[in-house]
C-alpha cells in the first residue's frame, strides 16, 4: 500500500484518492466553437511520458480537495505534491 500525502490532510492510504488526469491542462477558451475532432483531441488526448509527469488527485475519502502531484511512471514513486494553486516544483 502506498501512502499519498495529501497537503491539507497528510499522508494517506492510497485506496482514499482517485486519479483525475493530466494536470494543467487548460480548459478550452471558447468551448462550443471547437470542431468535433477538436473537443475529442482536448477531452481524450493526453501525455503519456516515461518519467515524471504532473497529474490531479482527487481526496475523495478525506478532504474532498484537488490536488496536484508530480508522479514517475516507471517506478510510481511520488516525487513533489502540492496544492492546484501552487506552481509545479522542479524535480529530479
Amino acid at each position: 500500500m502506498q501512502l499519498i500525502p495529501c497537503p491539507w490532510c497528510g499522508p494517506r492510504e492510497e485506496v482514499e484518492f482517485h486519479y483525475g488526469g493530466q494536470a494543467h491542462v487548460a480548459y478550452p477558451a471558447e468551448s462550443a466553437a471547437l470542431s468535433d475532432e477538436e473537443w475529442a483531441k482536448f477531452v481524450f488526448f493526453r501525455d503519456n511520458p516515461r518519467g515524471p509527469f504532473a497529474e490531479r488527485w482527487s481526496h475523495a475519502a478525506g478532504c474532498r480537495r484537488w490536488f496536484n502531484a508530480v508522479r514517475d511512471t516507471r517506478s510510481y514513486e511520488l516525487l513533489a505534491v502540492y496544492r492546484p494553486d501552487q506552481e509545479r516544483p522542479v524535480t529530479t
